[in-house]
C-alpha cells in the first residue's frame, strides 16, 4: 500500500487532510502522515491518529504520494526545491491543490519529472467549509496513470467530482483562475447590490431572499457572506477565504489577461476593493470583504451589526 503524506494544514488543507485520513482508517489502509510550517495545527488530525513528521523534507521521505495545500507560488517553489533536495525521488507523487500561476505548476512538474518523480496540479474550487465537509471539486492535470491512481483518494473523500484537463499541468492552473474570475466577480457584484439595496431602503434581507429565488443557493451562499458579517470574522476566526489569497489569486488572472490583450474590468474593480479592505481593517478579512469597501465608499460605515466591529 502507498504512504500517503499531506503538507499544509491551513483552513483549506485542515479539512482535507482529516477527510483524506478518515478514508484511509476506514479503507484500512497506512494513517495519513502530515507536516506544516506550524506543527501545532496539525493537533486534530494527530488526535485522528495521523502521524506528524517534523517538516516537508522528512514527510517527502517517508511518504509515496504528497498533497500539498498551500498559499502561493514562492512557497511551492521551496517545496518543489526541498523535494529535490532529498535524493531520490523517483516514483513518488506529488499533487498540489493550490491556487498558483500556470507557469509556477509548469515548472514544477519540469523539475520532479526529471527527477523521476510525477507531478499533479489539481487546484480546488471551494472554500473551508466545503473543504471541511468532502465536497470540493477538484480541477486535476497530469499524467494519466496517476491521475486515474489518485481518483479513490479525491472522489467522495475530499471532493464530490474531478474536472478532468488532460496531462498538461497549466491547464488545470488556467482553469481554476478563471473560475475565480467567476467567483471575485460575482462577490463583487453582490457587494454592490446588497450596499444599493440598503442605500434605497431595499434591505439586505429582501434583496437576499430575491437572490436566492432568481440565482440559487450558490449566489445566496455569497450573499450571506457579507449579510452574516462573515465577511469580516471576529478576531482569532478564520475567515472562509482570506482577503490576502483572493487578492494574490485575482492578480494572476489579471496579469494572464493582460498577456492576452484583454482587461478584466471586474475583476480589477475587486482587486481594488480587496486591497484597500486590507489596507483599512488588516489581514483578518474575508475574500468577501470587498463589502466592506463598497460600503464606506457609498457612505456607509466599513462594519455592520454582523461584523467584527474594529480593525
Amino acid at each position: 500500500m502507498s504512504q500517503i503524506g499531506f503538507y499544509g494544514l491551513g483552513s483549506m488543507g485542515t479539512g482535507m487532510a482529516l477527510n483524506l485520513q478518515k478514508h484511509l482508517q476506514d479503507t484500512k489502509q497506512p494513517n495519513l502522515r502530515y507536516s506544516n510550517r506550524t506543527l501545532s495545527k496539525g493537533d486534530c488530525l494527530k488526535a485522528a491518529r495521523g502521524i506528524e513528521e517534523p517538516d516537508y523534507i522528512s514527510l517527502v521521505k517517508s511518504c509515496d504520494i504528497i498533497f500539498t495545500m498551500i498559499s502561493n507560488d514562492k512557497v511551492l517553489n521551496e517545496l518543489v526545491e526541498s523535494a529535490l533536495s532529498t535524493g531520490s525521488i523517483s516514483g513518488k507523487i506529488f499533487v498540489d491543490t493550490s491556487t498558483v500561476h500556470p507557469n509556477t505548476v509548469a515548472r514544477a512538474s519540469e523539475k520532479l519529472t526529471k527527477a523521476g518523480a510525477s507531478f499533479v496540479a489539481s487546484p480546488v474550487f471551494g472554500a473551508s467549509a466545503v473543504a471541511a465537509a468532502g465536497k470540493l471539486i477538484f480541477a486535476m492535470a497530469g499524467p494519466k496513470d496517476t491521475t486515474e491512481k489518485l481518483k479513490p483518494l479525491v472522489l467522495n473523500v475530499m471532493g464530490r467530482s474531478i474536472i478532468d484537463l488532460g496531462e498538461e499541468v497549466s491547464k488545470s492552473s488556467m482553469l481554476k483562475i478563471a473560475g475565480n474570475v467567476m467567483v471575485i466577480g460575482l462577490m463583487e457584484l453582490i457587494s454592490e447590490v446588497q450596499v444599493f439595496a440598503e442605500k434605497v431602503g431595499l434591505g439586505t434581507a429582501t434583496m437576499e431572499g430575491m437572490i436566492a429565488d432568481m440565482f440559487g443557493p450558490v449566489a445566496e451562499s455569497y450573499s450571506k457572506r457579507l449579510t452574516t458579517g462573515a465577511y469580516a470574522p471576529p478576531h482569532g476566526t478564520a475567515p472562509g477565504f482570506a482577503v490576502s489569497l483572493a487578492i494574490k489569486d485575482a492578480k494572476h488572472a489579471i496579469s494572464i489577461a493582460n498577456d492576452h490583450d484583454m482587461r478584466l474590468n471586474v475583476s480589477e474593480a475587486a482587486l481594488s476593493h480587496m486591497l484597500n479592505a486590507r489596507a483599512y481593517a488588516g489581514e483578518s478579512l474575508d475574500s468577501s470583504s470587498m463589502y466592506g469597501t463598497v460600503r464606506h465608499e457609498s457612505g456607509l460605515p466599513f462594519w455592520t451589526e454582523n461584523s467584527r466591529q474594529s480593525s
